[in-house]
């Protein structure tokens, strides 16, 4: 599969996709979008991937927004079905992946970039990170999930005055507010993403895709996310990484789990 927006690249079961518009500053179009959706797909149907790593590609920017020169003249019509096809085919795409997803946001995460990162699983940045979405500065509000998730991660105040005042936050600022997992340098950023990556990849890939459904259920209205972690619960009894991790437990040994 080739693409002209992303790198892809996979080593010793991490999936890593690099968004490549450095010139743009990873800037989010609709053939990235697109090329990001195929790119995620591929990786999750890969038994050997068992986490993925989404970063942008130089030492400025995570992405820094979307780009805003294909949508300057739409309708509202135009305007409503580009964020509807967007949050179907990507955002709300990454958040439902089986596959743990972990943003590496190196540099400026601002607007459709923000929205990226908070669509993965959870994020870590770099110290020179700088986070917000501007969109009301440009007269249009978020419309890639921005005012669904930052509140669900950081609180309804402060993501009414992140998005009021269209600024941006540092990363320890995001740090301090729960938007982010970790800070630390940009040259350690990627090995410090993959460790986490490597701690996650000891356990069950089933477990954790049943627990990405049962902790994603609790902020959808109109679904009990008790109900779903009591039905997720009982599947895990019909695998077979149930059975060799009870063992493994039982045996005092290390599992070898299969993903099954």
């Amino acid at each position: 599969m080739n693409f002209e927006n992303i790198i892809i690249t996979s080593e010793n079961g991490i999936g890593q996709i690099t968004i490549n518009r450095p010139s743009k500053l990873n800037a989010l179009n609709v053939a990235t979008i697109k090329e990001l959706h195929n790119g995620l797909e591929a990786l999750d149907t890969n038994s050997e991937i068992r986490v993925i790593i989404i970063t942008g590609e130089g030492e400025k920017a995570f992405v820094a927004g979307a780009d805003i020169a294909e949508f300057a003249n739409f309708s509202i019509e135009e305007g409503a079905q580009l964020a509807q096809q967007g949050q179907e085919l990507l955002f709300n795409f990454v958040e439902r992946l089986s596959t743990p997803v972990i943003a590496a946001v190196n540099g400026f995460a601002l607007g459709g970039g923000l929205e990226l990162a908070m669509a993965c699983h959870f994020r870590v940045a770099s110290e020179n990170a700088k986070m917000g979405l501007p969109e009301v500065s440009l007269g249009v509000i978020p419309g890639y999930g921005g005012t669904q998730r930052l509140p669900q991660l950081i609180g309804k105040g402060r993501a009414m005055e992140m998005i009021m005042t269209a600024g941006m936050v540092s990363a320890e600022d995001a740090y301090r507010a729960g938007l982010v997992n970790h800070v630390v340098p940009q040259a350690e950023l990627l090995d410090f993403t993959k460790s986490i990556a490597k701690r996650i990849m000891k356990n069950s890939p089933v477990a954790i895709a049943k627990a990405i459904k049962a902790i994603n259920a609790n902020f959808k209205d109109g679904v009990d996310g008790f109900e779903t972690e009591i039905r997720n619960f009982g599947k895990c009894f019909g695998t077979e990484d149930f059975k060799e991790g009870t063992t493994a437990f039982l045996e005092k040994r290390k599992a070898d789990f299969k993903g099954k």
